[in-house]
């Protein structure tokens, strides 16, 4: 991939699907707005980052992802059928304030290109409070939320993608943001316009997933859309991950979650589990640039882990080869620090 990049204001793009009055956002699921706002440092996230003075027209806004998912390329690249864009797509967890979410954004995507990642990165904002406690409401609004990320985007993206289409769509859902992915792509089979096409993202990945690990078993019917329309799932669990075990209170009766213990046995032979367990235990918490509890949120700022997301996004070298990973004696595929860092 060519470093070449033209000299152009650099912007963030967000899709906020929040209520919003006057040029604030609230709480609660809103009709979704197409943002564009100059690029952010994620050490210089201002409190209130987001407002809707900053939407755009949808088809100019996606117009702007698409080159933007190519804006590495050279003049050469650009006209070669062969080489792809790339847009990653993240979708954040509950009890995230916008100021939050955009600290990760900018930071995933400051990491993403340190890696070498030449294309796009987007946010899909939802409405969650800040209140620990509104764990059951916050999940569903994220109910209501995959429908407006089925509205918005599912069903834009089985309009346009064509089987010439040299953009790559790859989904990152961090903690209940894999809960939206997953009901998304289930709504979005009940829909005419997408469920009755061939759309495909390319890869999806589960960061801190907080959905039951069942469900992702094969031929689970809550996953069953999932798995049909990504060309690969990768789990990215830790069983350290404290925030999603099932003794907090605002858990009693949920199923063993899979951002913690992993895929089911029987999962998709379209899915991959990474434990990252190990790698975890490497980690120091007070020199590690983390937003959030660290040990649910440790990935996005991490060097190893967006070099790993980078190749499974590339896809060039097989899953179980990649040198962010090593699979164990027991099968296991276990994220690790690259021998050449």
């Amino acid at each position: 991939m060519s470093v070449y990049r033209s000299v152009t204001m650099a912007y963030d793009y967000v899709i906020c699907v929040r209520d919003h009055s006057g040029n604030k956002f609230g709480t609660e699921p809103g009709d979704p707005l197409f943002l564009r706002l100059p690029e952010l440092s994620h050490n210089a996230v201002p409190v209130h980052p987001l407002n809707p003075n900053q939407r755009m027209d949808r088809e100019r806004w996606f117009k702007e992802i698409m080159a933007e998912s190519k804006r590495d390329f050279t003049r050469e690249e650009k006209r070669d059928p062969t080489v792809f864009g790339d847009v990653l797509v993240f979708l954040h967890g509950y009890n995230n304030s916008q100021q939050i979410v955009m600290q990760r954004h900018a930071l995933l995507r400051k990491t993403l290109r340190e890696a070498g990642y030449g294309g796009a990165v987007i946010s899909f904002d939802w409405p969650s409070n800040q209140l620990p406690l509104n764990y059951l409401e916050d999940r569903s609004d994220a109910k209501v939320t995959a429908l407006r990320l089925v509205d918005c985007c599912i069903e834009r993206l089985a309009e346009i993608q064509q089987p010439d289409c040299r953009i790559n769509v790859h989904l990152l859902g961090h903690s209940t943001g894999a809960y939206v992915i997953r009901e998304s792509f289930d709504d979005a089979d009940d829909r005419n316009t997408a469920g009755g096409s061939d759309w495909m993202v390319s890869q999806i990945m589960f960061i801190g997933g907080d959905i039951s690990s069942a469900c992702l078993q094969n031929g689970h019917p809550d996953s069953e859309s999932l798995y049909r329309h990504c060309s690969r799932l990768t789990n990215y669990s830790n069983p350290f991950d404290s925030v999603l075990k099932l003794s907090n209170a605002k858990r009693v009766g949920m199923a063993p979650r899979v951002g913690r213990v992993g895929l089911p046995k029987n999962a998709s032979p379209k899915a991959v589990d990474v434990n990252c367990g190990l790698y975890y235990q490497t980690l120091q918490e007070k020199t590690a640039t983390s937003y959030g509890t660290f040990c649910h949120s440790w990935h996005i700022g991490d060097p190893t882990f967006a070099q790993d997301i980078l190749q499974t996004m590339y896809g060039d070298i097989d899953r179980l080869y990649l040198k962010t990973r090593h699979v164990a004696e027991n099968g296991e595929t276990i994220l690790t620090i690259p021998v050449n860092a």
